[in-house]
């Protein structure tokens, strides 16, 4: 079964890639996945961005200078350090960002609407619980690139009313629509 999704899946991310070469071509994919990351957690510090970009500090930050100077972020002094940098999203980032999420949905109608009704309905469904169970497994995600819904605060975890195991925090809810995305 792993591998007929792994075949299967393809076309879906030949999609993805499309939509981003078309319409991402003016930063790299790493400079991509920051921007992202950046998008998800507005003013997110340096040392963040490079654990969630799983690379070395000096990295991250010669990254953050090739987008600062191609316009997509700002640095800012943060507010309760001002030796520390937080990190925003420009309107130019936010125009490519979007670009790239209508591009990639119209290609994805256009291939929908040539599927079944029943078809397009399993598909969702499928994806949905693909989604659910993979989220629940993943504690951090492997790359920015899969989009992490709005946080909620983090709750303690409480002992179960019966024999007092510990049951493990969701941050998704199960009816959300939530696809794996490369940009």
């Amino acid at each position: 079964m792993a591998a007929e999704l792994d075949t299967v899946a393809g076309a879906l991310l030949t999609v993805w890639d499309g939509a981003r070469e078309r319409t991402a071509n003016r930063i790299s994919t790493a400079q991509l996945r920051a921007v992202m990351l950046v998008e998800r957690q507005d003013g997110i510090n340096l040392r963040r961005l490079a654990a969630g970009l799983d690379m070395l500090l000096s990295s991250a930050s010669r990254l953050c200078d090739r987008l600062v100077a191609a316009g997509m972020l700002e640095r800012e002094p943060g507010r309760a350090d001002r030796r520390e940098i937080s990190l925003h999203l420009t309107a130019e980032a936010r125009r490519l960002l979007a670009e790239l999420r209508d591009d990639r949905r119209q290609h994805l109608a256009a291939i929908l609407a040539d599927m079944t009704p029943e078809g397009r309905e399993a598909l969702l469904h499928g994806l949905r619980e693909f989604d659910e169970v993979a989220r629940a497994r993943v504690v951090r995600p492997v790359s920015p690139l899969v989009p992490q819904p709005e946080e909620e605060p983090r709750r303690p975890q409480l002992p179960e009313a019966h024999g007092g195991a510990e049951q493990p925090l969701r941050s998704w809810s199960a009816g959300e629509t939530a696809v794996v995305r490369t940009a």
